[in-house]
């Protein structure tokens, strides 16, 4: 009966769970909220139907145990060493800084100085996993902001992943000197047999392993399990082992067939972790602990977004990237939770402080999902405050490569179809301007001969900044209603003769686009539909003709992977 109770309780946290997560998905919010909000709804503190506790986590242990698992086998050199000289610079500065004004405060609130020094790490990092979603719905990942978020979280893992290393085995009756030299000397014997296996054994096994993908998985498991276990017989822990044997499987050439496989069954013990921290919480907390919550809540969104947008000031980005990078970045993470919980697990903190953390962390995530999701607004909105802050002189992101001249021809965004009216362009021989979000386009355009600017096509300040009187036509290739309506408006705004293209993927926002005004919409999936039926009325039956478009199509289809192109996947990801 025992088994029957455990599995009737999984169901009813599972079922509320994914009610949740319909809410979560409604409000746009991400579904960690969902698993979070579950753990307390169950939890003793309302409606108490879960007695199984213990049982839930244990097995939210497995969770943490495939995440750092994962969390190694994407620590590949080559990884670290793309986040770049300014994302580490920035990702240590702020994580100093958070930590030494998260410590204070939490001192002056009455908290121990080993609970403080706990709190201040959990407060210094932020969400991988919602930063990144969040982000990649929005197009917005190769953005310089973007870019630069990404190599932070990067470099923020890798610090709390050797903080994970050092607190996962450290307990508090154990001698801080000692525990370091044990912690070398033995993981030193065993990393070292580790990397040997890995480097001389792995590679052929995986080899044979990889041809069934059931097999790989297995393996994958096995190993996983089988090195943390051999980590916890040295007393090293099993986090640092599950971490170990991610990085020694991180230079294999299948790490991201192992991750994907991997994946489903981590975010299923995920979802029973973050319940489990759910059901930490009492709801009276709220009130008992409200200056706590506060305080830390402020730290974690504003206290982040001060830090990081001064650093970046200070370092000479534009107020535009250091205010877009500041506020993705603003929330706490889920390692936060983890590093929480190991405390916790070694009687560094109460039960009551991993709670009152997962508050915060309900709060940050809620809050910076909405600062993110409206990012656009909220900067327009703070623009002439943060004209204040902003440093004078030449920044380093501001990327501008053209002559000054007048222009016949300004194109917003280079992707797939920009490279086709390039084309057209020269064949024309019209002078043109391109406008591009990704600061390596630019660069590499400008390499070429062209003349192009670093920008983003939504940034108002931009759009105004720029002379119109002159030019004839304005093409937009990304396919955002919001921007293109902006990008119009302001042009007829200076030049009303002005021709205006954009691209759209929707019927009901082409039809919108033209009853604003706009001369022309370009819809990419139906233009290759009305091309094929354009030749099949030309050419009939003649086969040499179709021939003919084959070659032109090959040659065309070289030169577009040659600079990188691949045809989309999802159609909202093409971004400017």
């Amino acid at each position: 009966m025992v088994v029957e109770g455990i599995f009737l309780e999984l169901s009813i946290v599972l079922l509320i769970t994914a009610i949740f997560g319909f809410i979560m998905r409604w409000l746009k919010q991400p579904i960690i909220l969902a698993y979070l909000l579950t753990g307390i709804l169950i939890s003793p503190s309302v409606l108490n139907i879960v007695s199984s506790g213990d049982a839930l986590g244990a097995l939210s242990s497995f969770g943490v145990a495939l995440l750092l698992f994962m969390v190694g086998l994407n620590l590949n050199p080559k990884v670290v060493r793309e986040s770049g000289i300014p994302s580490v610079l920035l990702a240590s500065l702020q994580i100093v800084l958070t930590v030494a004004v998260s410590f204070f405060a939490s001192f002056v609130l009455g908290y121990s100085l080993l609970a403080s020094f706990y709190i201040a790490i959990a407060l210094s990092f932020s969400s991988t996993i919602i930063i990144l979603k969040l982000l990649a719905d929005r197009g917005e990942l190769q953005t310089l902001s973007g870019r630069i978020a990404t190599g932070v979280l990067i470099v923020q893992d890798i610090v709390a992943v050797f903080l994970l290393i050092f607190l996962s085995g450290y307990s508090a009756q154990t001698n801080v000197l000692s525990f370091i030299a044990t912690l070398l000397l033995r993981g030193f014997f065993l990393i070292a047999i580790l990397f040997l296996i890995a480097h001389y054994f792995l590679p052929r096994v995986i080899r044979h392993v990889a041809k069934n993908q059931e097999f790989l998985l297995l393996f994958s498991l096995m190993w996983c399990f089988v090195v943390s276990s051999l980590f916890a017989m040295f007393e090293l822990s099993i986090e640092i082992g599950a971490l170990i044997a991610g990085v020694t499987l991180s230079v294999s050439h299948f790490r991201y067939e192992i991750s994907s496989k991997m994946k489903p069954l981590r975010d299923f013990f995920l979802i029973l972790f973050f319940v489990w921290l759910g059901l930490q919480v009492r709801v009276g907390m709220f009130i008992s602990e409200w200056v706590s919550i506060v305080v830390f809540s402020f730290i974690a969104i504003f206290g982040h977004f001060i830090i990081i947008f001064l650093l970046m000031n200070v370092q000479s980005y534009t107020k535009r990237n250091s205010f877009l990078t500041a506020l993705s970045l603003s929330q706490i993470s889920e390692f936060s939770l983890i590093v929480a919980a190991i405390g916790v697990k070694n009687g560094h903190l109460t039960q009551d402080l991993l709670a009152l953390l997962t508050i915060v962390a309900l709060i940050s995530f809620g809050v910076s999902s909405y600062f993110i999701s409206h990012a656009g607004k909220l900067y327009h909105f703070f623009m002439p405050l943060l004209a204040r802050f902003e440093r004078r002189g030449k920044k380093v992101d501001d990327h501008h490569y053209a002559k000054g001249e007048e222009y016949d021809i300004i194109l917003f965004g280079y992707n797939r179809i920009g490279f086709d009216l390039l084309e057209s362009f020269h064949r024309i021989k019209k002078k043109f301007l391109i406008i591009d979000y990704n600061p390596d386009t630019i660069i590499k355009l400008s390499r070429e001969g062209y003349d192009c600017k670093y920008g983003d096509a939504s940034d108002l300040e931009l759009l105004k900044d720029i002379d119109y009187t002159k030019v004839k036509m304005v093409i937009s290739t990304i396919p955002e209603l919001e921007v293109n309506l902006l990008i119009h408006q302001v042009v007829k705004e200076v030049n009303k003769d002005i021709i205006t293209i954009a691209v759209s993927h929707q019927i009901d926002e082409a039809t919108q686009l033209y009853a604003e005004g706009i001369s022309y919409v370009i819809m990419p999936h139906f233009l290759g539909g009305h091309h094929a039926a354009t030749m099949i009325e030309q050419y009939g039956f003649d086969v040499s003709k179709f021939l003919q478009e084959k070659i032109s199509h090959l040659e065309h289809l070289q030169s577009r992977k040659q600079v990188g192109h691949t045809h989309p996947e999802n159609h909202r990801n093409t971004h400017h």
